[in-house]
């Protein structure tokens, strides 16, 4: 994303982080190029979507790139601002065009992550969930030791097996030890259960919202589309360029 097109950088006026921070974002050909300005047909929409949609097009509503850029330098700001108090991102997606950029973002920017399918409880119920996140990450570290030579050949595998599908289900997570500072998701509809989950615990949201989603769901909407993995792949890539370098102790300096 960076590069010779990269041609629009807002300098923000009040960044809770850092006053002086610039926040890079992609400019509005690298959005339409990425199909981020399609959202989905006009007969499948949400009202309160209305106020992000420049036109329709062939019965398929446009989104108003310059509101899309807008949300997202909103949210960045927010995200650095957390980063810089040092919290924590968890970010969300699990249907196939997000799970590998969720992926890569959340292992870029050293922060926990859910690519696969959502564990109900995850937020509201941490306190098992982390039981077993502590399970797992001894597992894994009696695997690297040799801990596990104590068991049989037939115990040795069974336990190697059950390692093997934890990582997948909660590799993401596995270091999380508490509850994260906000959620990300890529998707409105296709994770709801991990809005649900955040909202319940009081913890901000900043999501993709397509012209099919509830943007009040969450508390930082960026209107654009969450099906292609062009378009999040923009968002997402915007967000990591933005954040990797932000540092704790950053703060008030």
């Amino acid at each position: 994303m960076r590069g010779q097109n990269e041609k629009l950088i807002f300098m923000t006026e009040k960044s809770i982080a850092d006053p002086n921070t610039e926040i890079v974002l992609p400019s509005p050909q690298e959005l339409i190029e990425a199909g981020v300005h399609f959202g989905h047909k006009t007969s499948k929409w949400h009202p309160k979507m209305e106020k992000f949609i420049f036109t329709s097009k062939n019965d398929v509503h446009i989104f108003d790139l310059e509101k899309t850029l807008k949300n997202l330098q909103a949210a960045i700001i927010f995200l650095k601002s957390v980063l810089s108090r040092g919290g924590e991102i968890l970010f969300v997606g699990t249907k196939p065009a997000s799970k590998g950029l969720v992926k890569e973002a959340g292992e870029a920017l050293n922060q926990p992550y859910v690519s696969e399918r959502w564990l109900g409880g995850t937020l509201t119920n941490f306190k098992t969930i982390s039981k077993r996140l502590e399970y797992l990450r001894n597992l894994q570290e009696q695997q690297k030791t040799g801990g596990l030579d104590k068991y049989t050949k037939k115990e040795k595998l069974k336990l190697g097996k059950l390692a093997e599908k934890m990582e997948k289900q909660l590799g993401g997570i596995k270091n999380m030890r508490r509850l994260p500072d906000i959620v990300f998701v890529s998707d409105v509809k296709e994770d709801s259960l991990a809005i649900k989950e955040a909202k319940r615990m009081r913890i901000p949201v900043v999501a993709i919202c397509d012209t099919n989603a509830d943007p009040s769901l969450v508390d930082y909407p960026i209107p654009a589309n969450d099906d292609a993995s062009s378009s999040i792949k923009a968002i997402i890539d915007s967000l990591v360029l933005n954040l990797k370098n932000v540092k704790p102790e950053s703060i008030n300096k």
